[in-house]
């Protein structure tokens, strides 16, 4: 499996987005890249920063016009394709989606976000319904893809559950990024964070996590949010293999070698050591001795 990390800024024209994402695309596969992997919400400036009835306008339904596109993308290059898109699923019910194109163009995968955050600029639970679809791992021609997309990177929980059902590799579209006026103090560590996280997912599941995010300031000149790249690649032991910039587009094609999830976890066997009979609280949404 050869990634191919496509970090890119992402500006006001979505048909202008969506060409630029494809010839991305199409440079990474020159590359050798195999699995291709967007940002989230790639089409569009992240318009979650303010709450706005008329942004609903940018849903569309799955499948629609840019799973066609990425479909055309991936039959033409032989490359299977993940991609985030704001799903138009009725009047009134939103999700925040990815989609996995198999090499032959086939529609294989949706998957919509579980967690939905709400923070300042990152007013995402007015847009999106949580996903119903559970965790989910779509087997292609260049491998078994676990999708999983940009909050859900801080939940175990949700990196075990498709572990297990045999994802070769965690994909995470990903938008996140500095509050500008909180970067000095606190921007170093909420990357480290960010990255540390996603790395101790690879460690813990004994597989390959990628994150792919967007660059560049989106929003207000005097505040909005700064998007800080850093798209990686973790090897099963937590290694980043690779690590893009913070400030510019970037295609990383990153080599993984699928034999090494299984010589990792012959000699890590976390699976093997889990005491799924003692479980039973993680269902509780807190816990007590008397399970109230």
């Amino acid at each position: 499996m050869k990634l191919g990390l496509i970090q890119m800024r992402c500006g006001a024209d979505a048909k202008a987005n969506l060409a630029h994402a494809l010839e991305l695309c199409r440079q990474a596969v020159k590359q050798g890249a195999n699995v291709l992997c967007l940002p989230e919400l790639f089409l569009t400036p992240y318009f979650c920063q303010r709450e706005d009835p008329a942004l609903f306008d940018l849903a569309e339904p799955i499948p629609g016009p840019t799973t066609e596109a990425l479909g055309r993308l991936a039959a033409e290059t032989g490359a299977v394709v993940v991609g985030s898109i704001f799903e138009r699923r009725m009047a009134g019910v939103y999700h925040n989606s990815a989609v996995v194109l198999d090499a032959d163009g086939t529609l294989v995968g949706l998957y919509r976000k579980m967690h939905i955050p709400d923070d300042p600029l990152y007013f995402e639970k007015y847009y999106f319904t949580p996903g119903d679809l559970g965790f989910r791992v779509f087997s292609t021609r260049h491998g078994k893809v676990g999708t999983l997309i940009c909050w859900d990177q801080w939940f175990p929980e949700a990196a075990r559950l498709t572990a297990l059902q045999g994802a070769d590799v965690l994909v995470y579209p990903t938008a996140i990024g500095w509050h500008p006026k909180e970067k000095a103090e606190f921007g170093e560590a909420q990357h480290a964070a960010w990255e540390t996280v996603q790395r101790g997912h690879a460690i813990a599941n004994g597989v390959f996590v990628t994150a792919i995010n967007r660059v560049g300031h989106e929003g207000p000149a005097d505040g909005g949010l700064e998007f800080w790249g850093g798209s990686f690649v973790s090897d099963p032991f937590g290694r980043v293999l690779h690590r893009c910039s913070a400030d510019r587009e970037e295609i990383a094609v990153v080599d993984c070698d699928l034999r090494l999830i299984e010589d990792t976890r012959r000699n890590w066997p976390f699976f093997r050591d889990r005491r799924i009979d003692a479980y039973g609280p993680l269902l509780q949404r807190v816990w007590t001795e008397c399970g109230t």
